[in-house]
């Protein structure tokens, strides 16, 4: 398999929040604003093709007893790394993202693609994989963050983008509105899949 091959798969065939279906939690609490998506969707991205690649390299000198303690350890040392990077480089996007930052060493896409993916493949491949899952992530987030940030605050990226008379629909950007907002997206790519 190439290396774009492996790489465009997360992306669009096997998206993670759109056909996988994984990582829910911070795609419902944090997609309330396009910043906040981008954010942790570029933080997800950082520690899994970090982590993929680390996994990939020591898979054959971990024992298998032992293997998904070593992913949490490798795991929770990029997360910490990238909590500390945004803590002193971004300290607003930090506040806003909270604990879910943190909580990145629990995601089941950086679990899940440790043990289906990077356990089993090469370095390079293992760096494809996580880079397409985390553009794929990323994407996702910020299709999601996108639709409620414009029907909740009237604006993208901090912008105003409705006129001045459009009232924002409140309950878009409250966590309502990241179910209603995923369960339509998911519906319509489901019969886009159907018609082809």
């Amino acid at each position: 398999m190439s290396f774009f091959k492996e790489l465009s798969k997360g992306i669009i065939k096997d998206n993670p929040i759109f056909v996988l279906v994984l990582g829910m939690c911070p795609t419902l609490a944090v997609s309330s604003s396009v910043m906040n998506a981008l954010g942790m969707g570029l933080a997800a991205t950082f520690v899994l093709v970090c982590s993929n690649m680390f996994i990939s390299m020591i898979k054959n000198i971990t024992p298998s007893k032992i293997r998904i303690p070593v992913y949490v350890v490798v795991i929770a040392a990029f997360v910490t790394i990238v909590n500390m990077v945004m803590e002193a480089y971004v300290p607003a996007l930090h506040k806003s993202l909270g604990l879910f930052i943190p909580l990145i060493v629990v995601n089941c896409i950086i679990l899940g693609r440790a043990e289906a993916f990077a356990n089993k493949n090469n370095v390079i491949m293992s760096i494809a994989d996580g880079i397409g899952m985390g553009l794929g992530f990323t994407l996702s987030l910020t299709v999601i963050g996108t639709i409620r940030e414009i029907l909740g605050a009237g604006t993208w990226l901090n912008i105003k983008v409705m006129p001045a008379t459009y009232d924002p629909m409140l309950v878009a950007i409250l966590a309502p509105g990241a179910f209603i907002t995923l369960g339509f997206l998911m519906a319509i790519l489901n019969l886009v899949k159907e018609k082809k």
